[in-house]
Protein backbone atom coordinates (compact mmCIF):
# COMPACT_ATOMS: atom_id res chain seq x y z
CA UNK A 1 0.00 0.00 0.00
CA UNK A 2 2.89 2.35 0.80
CA UNK A 3 4.37 1.73 -2.65
CA UNK A 4 1.04 2.43 -4.35
CA UNK A 5 0.65 5.64 -2.34
CA UNK A 6 4.15 6.79 -3.34
CA UNK A 7 3.32 6.11 -6.98
CA UNK A 8 0.12 8.14 -6.61
CA UNK A 9 2.03 11.04 -5.08
CA UNK A 10 4.56 10.88 -7.91
CA UNK A 11 1.70 11.10 -10.40
CA UNK A 12 0.45 14.14 -8.49
CA UNK A 13 3.84 15.86 -8.47
CA UNK A 14 4.79 15.14 -12.08
CA UNK A 15 1.39 14.57 -13.69
CA UNK A 16 -2.19 15.82 -13.68
CA UNK A 17 -3.48 13.44 -10.98
CA UNK A 18 -5.22 15.00 -7.99
CA UNK A 19 -3.19 15.34 -4.79
CA UNK A 20 -4.28 13.64 -1.58
CA UNK A 21 -2.86 12.43 1.70
CA UNK A 22 -1.52 8.89 2.06
CA UNK A 23 -3.72 8.26 5.11
CA UNK A 24 -6.83 6.36 4.07
CA UNK A 25 -8.70 7.31 7.25
CA UNK A 26 -8.68 11.00 6.31
CA UNK A 27 -12.05 12.40 5.18
CA UNK A 28 -12.61 12.51 1.44
CA UNK A 29 -11.57 15.66 -0.34
CA UNK A 30 -12.73 17.29 -3.55
CA UNK A 31 -10.22 17.87 -6.30
CA UNK A 32 -10.98 21.60 -6.43
CA UNK A 33 -10.40 21.92 -2.68
CA UNK A 34 -7.12 20.02 -2.84
CA UNK A 35 -5.87 22.23 -5.66
CA UNK A 36 -6.62 25.43 -3.76
CA UNK A 37 -5.01 24.00 -0.64
CA UNK A 38 -1.77 23.24 -2.52
CA UNK A 39 -1.55 26.78 -3.91
CA UNK A 40 -2.24 28.13 -0.42
CA UNK A 41 0.58 25.94 0.92
CA UNK A 42 2.99 27.43 -1.62
CA UNK A 43 1.78 30.88 -0.66
CA UNK A 44 2.36 30.20 3.04
CA UNK A 45 5.85 28.81 2.47
CA UNK A 46 6.97 31.96 0.65
CA UNK A 47 5.28 34.15 3.28
CA UNK A 48 7.20 32.38 6.05
CA UNK A 49 10.44 32.92 4.14
CA UNK A 50 9.64 36.65 3.90
CA UNK A 51 8.98 36.88 7.64
CA UNK A 52 12.27 35.11 8.33
CA UNK A 53 14.11 37.53 6.06
CA UNK A 54 12.81 40.44 8.15
CA UNK A 55 13.80 38.88 11.48
CA UNK A 56 16.82 40.44 13.23
CA UNK A 57 17.34 37.21 15.19
CA UNK A 58 17.82 35.24 11.96
CA UNK A 59 20.46 37.67 10.76
CA UNK A 60 22.39 37.30 14.02
CA UNK A 61 22.18 33.51 13.94
CA UNK A 62 23.41 33.40 10.35
CA UNK A 63 26.65 35.07 11.44
CA UNK A 64 27.42 31.97 13.53
CA UNK A 65 27.54 29.72 10.46
CA UNK A 66 31.13 28.59 9.72
CA UNK A 67 32.68 30.31 6.71
CA UNK A 68 29.63 32.57 6.55
CA UNK A 69 31.56 35.58 5.22
CA UNK A 70 33.32 33.46 2.58
CA UNK A 71 30.00 31.98 1.48
CA UNK A 72 28.48 35.45 1.10
CA UNK A 73 31.45 36.57 -0.97
CA UNK A 74 31.13 33.49 -3.21
CA UNK A 75 27.43 34.17 -3.74
CA UNK A 76 28.16 37.86 -4.40
CA UNK A 77 25.53 38.67 -1.76
CA UNK A 78 27.34 41.61 -0.15
CA UNK A 79 28.84 41.93 3.31
CA UNK A 80 27.26 39.35 5.63
CA UNK A 81 24.75 38.51 2.85
CA UNK A 82 22.94 41.80 3.36
CA UNK A 83 21.21 41.42 -0.02
CA UNK A 84 19.52 38.19 1.19
CA UNK A 85 17.82 39.80 4.18
CA UNK A 86 15.84 42.95 4.84
CA UNK A 87 13.16 44.73 2.88
CA UNK A 88 14.99 44.48 -0.48
CA UNK A 89 15.08 40.69 -0.26
CA UNK A 90 11.38 40.55 0.66
CA UNK A 91 10.51 42.78 -2.30
CA UNK A 92 12.42 40.48 -4.68
CA UNK A 93 10.98 37.23 -3.30
CA UNK A 94 7.42 38.59 -3.35
CA UNK A 95 8.04 39.87 -6.87
CA UNK A 96 8.80 36.30 -7.92
CA UNK A 97 5.71 34.93 -6.18
CA UNK A 98 3.52 37.66 -7.69
CA UNK A 99 4.89 36.89 -11.16
CA UNK A 100 4.16 33.19 -10.61
CA UNK A 101 0.50 33.78 -9.78
CA UNK A 102 0.08 36.52 -12.39
CA UNK A 103 1.36 34.16 -15.10
CA UNK A 104 -1.18 31.51 -14.06
CA UNK A 105 -3.89 34.17 -13.97
CA UNK A 106 -3.21 34.98 -17.63
CA UNK A 107 -2.67 31.32 -18.50
CA UNK A 108 -6.05 30.19 -17.13
CA UNK A 109 -8.26 32.97 -18.52
CA UNK A 110 -11.58 31.65 -19.86
CA UNK A 111 -10.97 28.07 -18.72
CA UNK A 112 -14.44 26.51 -18.50
CA UNK A 113 -13.66 22.79 -18.39
CA UNK A 114 -11.22 20.68 -16.41
CA UNK A 115 -10.40 18.43 -19.38
CA UNK A 116 -8.03 20.72 -21.29
CA UNK A 117 -4.26 20.89 -20.94
CA UNK A 118 -4.44 24.25 -19.15
CA UNK A 119 -6.70 22.75 -16.51
CA UNK A 120 -4.36 19.79 -16.16
CA UNK A 121 -1.44 22.12 -15.49
CA UNK A 122 -3.50 24.13 -13.01
CA UNK A 123 -4.58 21.02 -11.06
CA UNK A 124 -1.38 18.97 -11.25
CA UNK A 125 2.39 18.95 -11.89
CA UNK A 126 3.03 20.27 -8.39
CA UNK A 127 6.74 19.54 -8.24
CA UNK A 128 7.35 21.30 -11.55
CA UNK A 129 5.28 24.29 -10.40
CA UNK A 130 7.19 24.39 -7.11
CA UNK A 131 10.46 24.48 -9.06
CA UNK A 132 9.03 27.27 -11.23
CA UNK A 133 8.04 29.22 -8.11
CA UNK A 134 11.55 28.86 -6.68
CA UNK A 135 12.98 30.00 -10.01
CA UNK A 136 10.75 33.08 -10.06
CA UNK A 137 11.70 34.01 -6.48
CA UNK A 138 15.41 33.51 -7.18
CA UNK A 139 15.18 35.45 -10.43
CA UNK A 140 14.19 38.59 -8.56
CA UNK A 141 17.73 38.83 -7.17
CA UNK A 142 19.22 39.10 -10.66
CA UNK A 143 17.09 41.96 -11.98
CA UNK A 144 19.03 44.91 -13.43
CA UNK A 145 18.67 48.48 -12.09
CA UNK A 146 17.78 47.38 -8.57
CA UNK A 147 17.09 50.88 -7.25
CA UNK A 148 14.63 51.70 -10.04
CA UNK A 149 12.95 48.32 -9.64
CA UNK A 150 12.45 48.77 -5.89
CA UNK A 151 11.02 52.25 -6.34
CA UNK A 152 8.52 51.19 -9.04
CA UNK A 153 7.62 47.92 -7.34
CA UNK A 154 6.87 49.79 -4.12
CA UNK A 155 4.01 51.70 -5.79
CA UNK A 156 2.69 48.59 -7.53
CA UNK A 157 2.75 46.76 -4.21
CA UNK A 158 0.90 49.59 -2.46
CA UNK A 159 -1.91 49.57 -5.04
CA UNK A 160 -2.19 45.78 -5.11
CA UNK A 161 -2.08 45.50 -1.32
CA UNK A 162 -4.84 48.07 -0.96
CA UNK A 163 -7.03 46.22 -3.49
CA UNK A 164 -6.51 42.99 -1.57
CA UNK A 165 -7.48 44.75 1.64
CA UNK A 166 -10.70 45.93 -0.02
CA UNK A 167 -11.51 42.35 -1.06
CA UNK A 168 -10.91 41.22 2.50
CA UNK A 169 -13.26 43.88 3.89
CA UNK A 170 -15.98 43.12 1.32
CA UNK A 171 -15.78 39.44 2.17
CA UNK A 172 -16.21 40.25 5.85
CA UNK A 173 -19.40 42.20 5.12
CA UNK A 174 -20.68 39.37 2.94
CA UNK A 175 -19.83 36.86 5.70
CA UNK A 176 -21.78 38.87 8.27
CA UNK A 177 -24.90 38.98 6.05
CA UNK A 178 -24.65 35.31 5.19
CA UNK A 179 -24.25 34.25 8.83
CA UNK A 180 -27.35 36.18 9.89
CA UNK A 181 -29.46 34.98 6.96
CA UNK A 182 -28.41 31.37 7.34
CA UNK A 183 -29.24 31.14 11.03
CA UNK A 184 -32.41 33.24 10.62
CA UNK A 185 -33.69 30.75 8.04
CA UNK A 186 -33.81 28.06 10.74
CA UNK A 187 -35.94 30.06 13.19
CA UNK A 188 -39.23 28.94 11.59
CA UNK A 189 -38.31 25.25 12.06
CA UNK A 190 -36.61 25.48 15.45
CA UNK A 191 -36.73 28.38 17.91
CA UNK A 192 -33.30 27.39 19.22
CA UNK A 193 -31.79 29.15 16.21
CA UNK A 194 -33.22 32.40 17.58
CA UNK A 195 -31.47 31.71 20.89
CA UNK A 196 -28.24 30.95 19.03
CA UNK A 197 -28.54 34.25 17.16
CA UNK A 198 -29.11 36.16 20.40
CA UNK A 199 -26.22 34.44 22.15
CA UNK A 200 -23.78 35.03 19.28
CA UNK A 201 -24.83 38.67 19.06
CA UNK A 202 -24.41 39.17 22.81
CA UNK A 203 -20.98 37.54 22.83
CA UNK A 204 -19.72 39.57 19.87
CA UNK A 205 -20.95 42.90 21.28
CA UNK A 206 -19.40 41.98 24.65
CA UNK A 207 -16.07 41.34 22.94
CA UNK A 208 -16.31 44.67 21.09
CA UNK A 209 -17.16 46.62 24.24
CA UNK A 210 -14.44 44.80 26.18
CA UNK A 211 -11.90 45.68 23.49
CA UNK A 212 -13.00 49.32 23.61
CA UNK A 213 -12.61 49.45 27.41
CA UNK A 214 -9.21 47.78 27.15
CA UNK A 215 -7.97 50.35 24.61
CA UNK A 216 -9.35 53.25 26.65
CA UNK A 217 -7.44 52.01 29.69
CA UNK A 218 -4.11 51.23 28.02
CA UNK A 219 -4.00 53.39 24.88
CA UNK A 220 -5.02 56.74 26.31
CA UNK A 221 -3.32 59.10 28.73
CA UNK A 222 -4.49 62.21 30.47
CA UNK A 223 -1.63 64.29 29.00
CA UNK A 224 -0.94 62.59 25.66
CA UNK A 225 -2.32 60.35 22.88
CA UNK A 226 -4.91 62.82 21.60
CA UNK A 227 -5.26 60.93 18.28
CA UNK A 228 -6.00 57.72 20.16
CA UNK A 229 -8.81 59.38 22.11
CA UNK A 230 -10.34 60.91 18.97
CA UNK A 231 -10.31 57.72 16.91
CA UNK A 232 -11.56 55.53 19.73
CA UNK A 233 -14.52 57.89 20.11
CA UNK A 234 -15.15 58.12 16.36
CA UNK A 235 -14.93 54.38 15.68
CA UNK A 236 -17.05 53.37 18.66
CA UNK A 237 -19.63 56.02 17.70
CA UNK A 238 -19.80 54.74 14.12
CA UNK A 239 -20.29 51.18 15.37
CA UNK A 240 -23.18 52.39 17.52
CA UNK A 241 -24.72 54.24 14.57
CA UNK A 242 -24.60 51.24 12.21
CA UNK A 243 -26.13 49.07 14.95
CA UNK A 244 -29.10 51.42 15.26
CA UNK A 245 -29.33 51.67 11.49
CA UNK A 246 -29.45 47.88 11.08
CA UNK A 247 -32.58 47.55 13.27
CA UNK A 248 -34.34 50.70 12.11
CA UNK A 249 -37.82 50.12 10.60
CA UNK A 250 -36.96 51.81 7.30
CA UNK A 251 -34.06 49.39 6.74
CA UNK A 252 -35.96 46.29 7.85
CA UNK A 253 -38.78 47.14 5.45
CA UNK A 254 -36.41 46.42 2.57
CA UNK A 255 -34.23 43.88 4.43
CA UNK A 256 -36.32 41.83 6.85
CA UNK A 257 -33.31 39.70 7.81
CA UNK A 258 -31.27 42.70 8.92
CA UNK A 259 -30.51 42.45 12.63
CA UNK A 260 -27.88 43.04 15.28
CA UNK A 261 -25.66 40.09 14.38
CA UNK A 262 -24.16 41.82 11.34
CA UNK A 263 -23.18 45.05 13.15
CA UNK A 264 -21.82 42.89 15.99
CA UNK A 265 -19.44 41.14 13.58
CA UNK A 266 -18.45 44.45 12.00
CA UNK A 267 -17.90 46.07 15.42
CA UNK A 268 -15.55 43.30 16.55
CA UNK A 269 -13.50 43.60 13.37
CA UNK A 270 -13.41 47.38 13.59
CA UNK A 271 -12.20 47.14 17.20
CA UNK A 272 -9.50 44.70 16.07
CA UNK A 273 -8.37 47.04 13.29
CA UNK A 274 -8.39 49.95 15.74
CA UNK A 275 -6.28 47.97 18.20
CA UNK A 276 -3.92 46.95 15.40
CA UNK A 277 -3.64 50.58 14.24
CA UNK A 278 -2.91 51.89 17.72
CA UNK A 279 -0.35 49.14 18.26
CA UNK A 280 1.34 50.07 14.97
CA UNK A 281 1.61 53.77 15.78
CA UNK A 282 5.05 55.07 16.79
CA UNK A 283 5.45 55.33 20.55
CA UNK A 284 4.71 58.54 22.42
CA UNK A 285 6.53 59.83 25.47
CA UNK A 286 5.40 62.19 28.22
CA UNK A 287 7.50 63.81 30.91
CA UNK A 288 6.63 62.59 34.41
CA UNK A 289 8.68 64.01 37.32
CA UNK A 290 11.43 65.05 34.92
CA UNK A 291 11.65 61.61 33.29
CA UNK A 292 10.40 60.73 29.78
CA UNK A 293 7.98 57.82 30.09
CA UNK A 294 6.52 55.80 27.20
CA UNK A 295 2.74 55.94 27.27
CA UNK A 296 -0.18 54.47 25.35
CA UNK A 297 1.40 51.11 24.52
CA UNK A 298 0.29 47.51 24.76
CA UNK A 299 1.05 46.34 28.33
CA UNK A 300 3.42 43.58 27.25
CA UNK A 301 5.27 45.78 24.75
CA UNK A 302 7.19 47.64 27.44
CA UNK A 303 8.17 44.46 29.25
CA UNK A 304 10.80 41.82 28.62
CA UNK A 305 12.03 40.64 25.25
CA UNK A 306 9.94 37.48 25.58
CA UNK A 307 6.80 39.63 25.88
CA UNK A 308 7.71 41.39 22.66
CA UNK A 309 8.08 38.03 20.95
CA UNK A 310 4.62 37.01 22.16
CA UNK A 311 3.05 40.18 20.72
CA UNK A 312 4.92 39.73 17.43
CA UNK A 313 3.94 36.06 17.23
CA UNK A 314 0.26 36.81 17.79
CA UNK A 315 0.35 39.57 15.17
CA UNK A 316 2.04 37.27 12.66
CA UNK A 317 -0.53 34.52 13.29
CA UNK A 318 -3.40 36.96 12.72
CA UNK A 319 -1.71 38.16 9.53
CA UNK A 320 -1.42 34.59 8.19
CA UNK A 321 -5.04 33.81 9.10
CA UNK A 322 -6.44 36.90 7.38
CA UNK A 323 -4.40 36.37 4.22
CA UNK A 324 -5.28 32.68 3.90
CA UNK A 325 -8.97 33.24 4.65
CA UNK A 326 -9.19 35.97 2.03
CA UNK A 327 -7.30 33.97 -0.60
CA UNK A 328 -9.34 30.79 -0.17
CA UNK A 329 -12.85 32.11 0.51
CA UNK A 330 -12.79 34.86 -2.10
CA UNK A 331 -12.44 32.35 -4.91
CA UNK A 332 -15.71 30.44 -4.58
CA UNK A 333 -18.61 31.26 -6.85
CA UNK A 334 -20.72 32.57 -3.97
CA UNK A 335 -18.00 34.93 -2.77
CA UNK A 336 -17.14 36.05 -6.27
CA UNK A 337 -20.78 37.00 -6.86
CA UNK A 338 -20.85 38.79 -3.51
CA UNK A 339 -17.96 40.98 -4.56
CA UNK A 340 -19.94 42.11 -7.58
CA UNK A 341 -23.13 42.76 -5.60
CA UNK A 342 -23.98 44.51 -2.40
CA UNK A 343 -23.95 41.68 0.07
CA UNK A 344 -27.13 39.68 0.56
CA UNK A 345 -26.35 36.67 -1.59
CA UNK A 346 -27.73 33.71 0.34
CA UNK A 347 -30.02 31.26 -1.38
CA UNK A 348 -33.49 30.96 0.07
CA UNK A 349 -33.20 27.18 -0.06
CA UNK A 350 -29.96 27.09 1.92
CA UNK A 351 -30.33 24.99 5.07
CA UNK A 352 -29.41 26.56 8.42
CA UNK A 353 -26.16 25.07 9.70
CA UNK A 354 -23.80 25.90 12.55
CA UNK A 355 -20.77 25.53 10.29
CA UNK A 356 -22.34 27.16 7.23
CA UNK A 357 -19.04 28.76 6.21
CA UNK A 358 -17.42 25.35 5.69
CA UNK A 359 -19.68 24.46 2.79
CA UNK A 360 -18.76 25.23 -0.80
CA UNK A 361 -20.45 25.76 -4.12
CA UNK A 362 -20.63 22.16 -5.25
CA UNK A 363 -23.12 19.40 -4.60
CA UNK A 364 -22.33 15.96 -3.20
CA UNK A 365 -20.88 13.68 -5.85
CA UNK A 366 -21.37 9.94 -6.08
CA UNK A 367 -18.31 9.43 -8.24
CA UNK A 368 -15.32 8.79 -6.01
CA UNK A 369 -11.90 7.46 -6.73
CA UNK A 370 -9.65 6.14 -3.97
CA UNK A 371 -6.16 7.49 -4.33
CA UNK A 372 -4.43 4.09 -4.39
CA UNK A 373 -4.93 3.30 -0.73
CA UNK A 374 -4.75 6.89 0.44
CA UNK A 375 -7.29 9.64 0.91
CA UNK A 376 -10.39 9.42 -1.28
CA UNK A 377 -10.66 12.14 -3.92
CA UNK A 378 -13.96 13.38 -5.33
CA UNK A 379 -13.55 14.66 -8.88
CA UNK A 380 -16.09 17.44 -8.68
CA UNK A 381 -15.03 19.16 -11.91
CA UNK A 382 -15.91 16.44 -14.41
CA UNK A 383 -18.80 18.53 -15.71
CA UNK A 384 -16.87 21.81 -15.64
CA UNK A 385 -14.92 24.08 -13.35
CA UNK A 386 -16.54 25.02 -10.04
CA UNK A 387 -14.59 28.25 -9.60
CA UNK A 388 -12.75 30.73 -11.78
CA UNK A 389 -9.12 29.69 -12.13
CA UNK A 390 -8.02 33.10 -13.38
CA UNK A 391 -9.77 34.96 -10.56
CA UNK A 392 -8.30 32.52 -8.04
CA UNK A 393 -4.74 33.29 -9.16
CA UNK A 394 -5.48 37.01 -9.35
CA UNK A 395 -6.49 37.03 -5.67
CA UNK A 396 -3.25 35.26 -4.78
CA UNK A 397 -1.37 37.79 -6.91
CA UNK A 398 -2.87 40.61 -4.87
CA UNK A 399 -2.24 38.61 -1.70
CA UNK A 400 1.46 38.41 -2.60
CA UNK A 401 1.62 42.20 -2.83
CA UNK A 402 -0.30 42.57 0.45
CA UNK A 403 2.16 40.28 2.26
CA UNK A 404 5.08 42.18 0.77
CA UNK A 405 3.77 45.52 1.98
CA UNK A 406 2.68 44.23 5.38
CA UNK A 407 5.95 42.45 6.20
CA UNK A 408 7.96 45.54 5.22
CA UNK A 409 5.62 47.86 7.15
CA UNK A 410 4.30 49.39 3.92
CA UNK A 411 6.35 52.53 3.31
CA UNK A 412 8.65 52.33 6.31
CA UNK A 413 11.80 50.95 4.70
CA UNK A 414 14.06 53.85 3.70
CA UNK A 415 16.96 53.00 6.00
CA UNK A 416 17.26 49.57 4.33
CA UNK A 417 18.01 47.82 7.61
CA UNK A 418 16.48 44.76 9.20
CA UNK A 419 13.17 45.76 10.83
CA UNK A 420 10.91 43.88 13.20
CA UNK A 421 7.59 42.68 11.91
CA UNK A 422 4.71 45.05 12.73
CA UNK A 423 6.89 47.75 14.30
CA UNK A 424 5.54 51.26 14.77
CA UNK A 425 4.91 53.24 11.60
CA UNK A 426 2.63 56.15 10.78
CA UNK A 427 1.95 54.63 7.36
CA UNK A 428 0.65 51.41 8.90
CA UNK A 429 -1.40 53.39 11.43
CA UNK A 430 -3.25 55.44 8.82
CA UNK A 431 -3.80 52.49 6.47
CA UNK A 432 -5.37 50.37 9.21
CA UNK A 433 -7.40 53.27 10.56
CA UNK A 434 -8.71 54.02 7.08
CA UNK A 435 -9.59 50.33 6.76
CA UNK A 436 -11.92 50.70 9.74
CA UNK A 437 -13.84 53.46 8.00
CA UNK A 438 -13.95 51.59 4.66
CA UNK A 439 -15.35 48.52 6.42
CA UNK A 440 -18.06 50.58 8.13
CA UNK A 441 -18.87 52.39 4.89
CA UNK A 442 -19.25 49.13 2.98
CA UNK A 443 -21.60 47.73 5.60
CA UNK A 444 -23.66 50.93 5.71
CA UNK A 445 -23.92 50.80 1.92
CA UNK A 446 -25.31 47.24 2.05
CA UNK A 447 -28.04 48.55 4.36
CA UNK A 448 -28.89 51.72 2.47
CA UNK A 449 -28.54 50.52 -1.14
CA UNK A 450 -31.74 48.39 -1.23
CA UNK A 451 -33.68 51.40 0.07
CA UNK A 452 -32.18 53.75 -2.53
CA UNK A 453 -32.46 51.32 -5.46
CA UNK A 454 -35.42 49.06 -4.60
CA UNK A 455 -36.03 47.84 -8.17
CA UNK A 456 -32.52 46.47 -8.47
CA UNK A 457 -32.95 44.38 -5.31
CA UNK A 458 -36.51 43.17 -5.86
CA UNK A 459 -35.24 39.76 -7.00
Amino acid sequence: MCTRCCIAQLACCCGSAACSLCCGCCPKIKQSTGTRFMYALYFMLVTIVCVIMMSPAVEKEMHKIPFYSEMCATLNAGDNCKTLVGYTAVYKVCFGMACFFFFFCIFTIRVRTSKGFRSAIHNGFWFLKFAALLGCCAGGFFLPNQETFLEVWRYIGAVGGFLFLLIQLMLLVQFAHRWNQNWSSGVERNKLWYAALALATLVLFSVAVGALVFMVLFYTHSEACLLNKIFLGVNSGLCFIVSLLAISPCIQTFQPTSGLLQPAVISVYVMYLTFSALSSKPIEKVEVDGVNVTVCVFPFSSGSDSDNKIVTGVGTTILFGCVLYSCLTSTTKRSSEALRSVGNSVSENERARCCFCCGDDTEDYDEEENSRGGQSVMYDEREGTVYSYAYFHFVFFLGSLYVMMTVTNWFHYHNAKIEKLLDGSWSVFWIKMASCWVCLFLYMWTLIAPMLFPKRFEA
